[in-house]
């Protein structure tokens, strides 16, 4: 318990709230609380660290996500070398592993762990007094290099464990865990469906995304990757934790490690043979890839006995699963809309059995990559599903009799408009918002908290109105009548009668609201509230040149394009004049200004405020003749400080601009 009265105890309350509900989530997978509540004991944590900067920590929660990318990697030797598995592809090259151990040992009854291959990054991870205080990769299994802020962001590594669970699993406090950096099939799919929209690098399988991840000089991008760890082995003085491997794992779930729930202690070759082949047809439906089962002697006197070869320990092997490849040919290729508008390339396959799955299709992700393959309809082509959900084109085996070219179309396959592509990107998209192949995903977006904020209009009745085709734009939800609603499964009349109600009070919404509910591309919050405040109308932004798009604070030339996009679109412009025609506003009715008393003056806000958002902050200050800035300059008058302030906050006192706290902020407020 840290010193400091009443705020230390608050303070370290908050902390183990936070490490409860995190291994709940991150490890136990059975949360009891929303993200939004766990964000907000997060953000109240931080705001007590701020105000009491003597009583952080470096193993509090709020230290997860590092500072700025550092130079280079730290090299640091392992205390105990971290080899390889040898491989056996085969029952025969198990059973030979096998004889060498119980010939070695003298022994004709070996126990051995039998646990899924995770197919990661291996990990080091250092505690002293329950503490992570070192993170390093494997490397060349001698030295690896320290990556320590980049593991602090993965959420099932515990940064601290309490004195309660040590003594429970028999540590004294100062030990190593190994084990792997992964990547979920859910994060892996997530994450290159990203990539692909953003024209960025798509990743081959989840290993090499895990490790990328890991291995950059940024600890922010290793937090975007939503990494996990699981956890296979511990070390005490450079010895085994137990004396037994299914000992160590047991004790590792004991310190609320995720490790393998799977795992079999199994008294024969034969268990472990049965255990190797039940998973083959199961392991496709685990969150996360396994190419294999490590197979491993379970007494730790029996591992120390055989010892280690040049590279590799003597006591463990990994029994590799066949890698499902097979070859086919690719009958047409074909464009599908994805929910935000990107056209993605799809190889639709001649029918082949792969992996316990027939598949007769396969995403290619974007126009470059099927450029790269140098693939054409009717190629004879490699596919592999190496525990993906969705199978992969692995290369080209042979050309088929008419190499004619893909190009994507353009115009929309779903709705006819035509195809955008900005130079910088890889994506082609359709920026129609009511394209059939768009349009759930858009009306969520629409009448979201912070859009158009109509409470009730959630997925359940998203999915009714667009499959019983009772709405096709955003415009048709002002023209909904009751008794249709309350035919809508869970919606009796008054239910139905609530949500008119919210649909008709949206449109006496603000403008900046509008804008930011349309679903522009690159057009988020701040910059809807901006090109409200600049402009006045939906007209003028509608009309408005790039020129005098980049003209509004904060826009650049990306956020002028998709505003250009988007209006260039007639589609969309008709879609304007149906909601103007539905009563929505559009027109900026901000009121006049209470006083004159910041005429000329310019506030620039860094941090998490207490009493309002942001954007409240800087609507007070234009409600008196001020401005909001975005950056801070010489010429800035103040900048007011919430907590967890970031760069500003620094530049600020290196330039001597005036600082205030926002109790300071609302003194000014108040003052005539």
């Amino acid at each position: 318990m840290p010193k400091g009265g009443k705020a230390a105890q608050e303070i370290e309350a908050l902390r183990e709230k936070i490490r409860r509900h995190e291994y709940l989530y991150y490890v136990a997978d059975d949360p009891e609380i929303s993200d939004a509540a766990f964000d907000r004991l997060m953000i109240q944590l931080k705001e007590l660290e701020t105000e009491h900067p003597e009583l952080a920590t470096p193993d509090s929660p709020t230290q997860r996500v590092g500072g700025a990318p550092r130079e280079g990697f730290q090299e640091v030797r392992h205390k105990i070398p971290m080899g390889s598995l040898d491989n056996a592809f085969s029952f025969e090259a198990l059973g030979e592993f096998d004889r060498r151990v119980r010939e070695l040992t003298g022994r004709e009854k070996i126990d051995y762990v039998a646990e899924h291959k995770f197919d990661g990054l291996s990990l080091s991870l250092m505690y002293e007094k329950g503490m992570l205080v070192r993170g390093v990769t494997r490397g060349d299994g001698t030295t690896g290099e320290d990556v320590t802020p980049n593991v602090k962001t993965i959420r099932s590594i515990p940064l601290t464990i309490a004195p309660a669970l040590l003594k429970k699993a028999g540590l004294r406090g100062d030990f190593e865990v190994r084990g792997e950096a992964i990547m979920t099939r859910k994060a892996f799919q997530q994450l290159n469906l990203q990539q692909s929209e953003q024209g960025g690098k798509i990743f081959a399988n989840p290993r090499n995304a895990a490790a990328g991840g890991v291995r950059v000089l940024d600890p922010k991008i290793t937090a975007s990757r939503r990494l996990d760890f699981c956890a296979y082995y511990i070390f005490v003085d450079g010895r085994a934790a137990k004396k037994h491997l299914s000992e160590v794992l047991e004790t590792l779930a004991v310190l609320q490690f995720k490790a393998s729930d799977d795992w079999k202690l199994c008294h024969s070759l034969g268990e472990v043979e049965r255990y190797i082949e039940s998973w083959d047809t199961r392991r496709e439906r685990l969150a996360y890839e396994i190419d294999g089962i490590v197979v491993k002697v379970d007494e730790v006197a029996l591992q120390n006995e055989l010892g280690f070869t040049a590279k590799s320990p003597r006591w463990a092997i990994a029994y590799k699963y066949p890698a499902h490849q097979e070859t086919t040919v690719v009958r047409e290729i074909r464009v599908q809309v994805g929910r935000t508008g990107v056209l993605t390339p799809v190889a639709v396959l001649e029918p082949v059995h792969l992996g316990g799955v027939t598949v007769s299709s396969s995403t290619l992700h974007n126009l470059d990559e099927v450029e790269r393959l140098g693939l054409h309809a009717g190629d004879t082509v490699l596919v592999e599903r190496a525990g993906e959900v969705i199978p992969h084109v692995l290369k080209v085996v042979k050309h088929g009799t008419e190499e004619k070219r893909f190009r994507m179309p353009e115009k929309c396959p779903e709705c006819g408009t035509r195809i955008h592509k900005a130079e910088e990107e890889v994506a082609y998209r359709c920026v129609n918002v009511s394209c059939p192949a768009r349009r759930k995903e858009s009306f969520l977006h629409f009448a979201g908290r912070h859009a158009m904020n109509i409470d009730g209009l959630g997925d359940k009745i998203v999915d009714q109105l667009v499959d019983k085709n009772l709405v096709k734009d955003y415009a048709d939800l002002y023209h909904l009548k009751l008794e249709k609603i309350s035919e809508l499964e869970r919606m009796a009349e008054k239910s139905a009668q609530n949500l008119l109600d919210e649909i008709a009070a949206s449109k006496k919404n603000s403008l900046a609201r509008l804008i930011y509910a349309l679903g522009i591309r690159f057009v988020g919050e701040r910059t809807a509230q901006l090109l409200a405040a600049h402009f006045g109308s939906m007209d003028k932004i509608a009309d408005a040149s790039e020129e005098e798009l980049t003209g509004v604070t904060e826009v650049g030339p990306k956020v002028a394009e998709g505003i250009l996009e988007f209006f260039s679109e007639s589609a969309n412009r008709k879609l304007i004049e149906r909601l103007r025609a539905a009563g929505v506003n559009m027109k900026d009715e901000r009121a006049a200004p209470k006083s004159s008393k910041f005429a000329g003056m310019t506030f620039v806000f860094t941090g998490t405020l207490a009493k309002r958002s942001r954007e409240e902050a800087e609507a007070l200050v234009a409600s008196h003749g001020g401005k909001a800035g975005s950056s801070v300059s010489k010429k800035t008058n103040y900048v007011v400080v919430g907590a967890d302030p970031g760069s500003k906050y620094e530049k600020a006192k290196s330039l001597e601009v005036p600082i205030l706290d926002e109790a300071q902020f609302d003194k000014l407020v108040a003052s005539r």
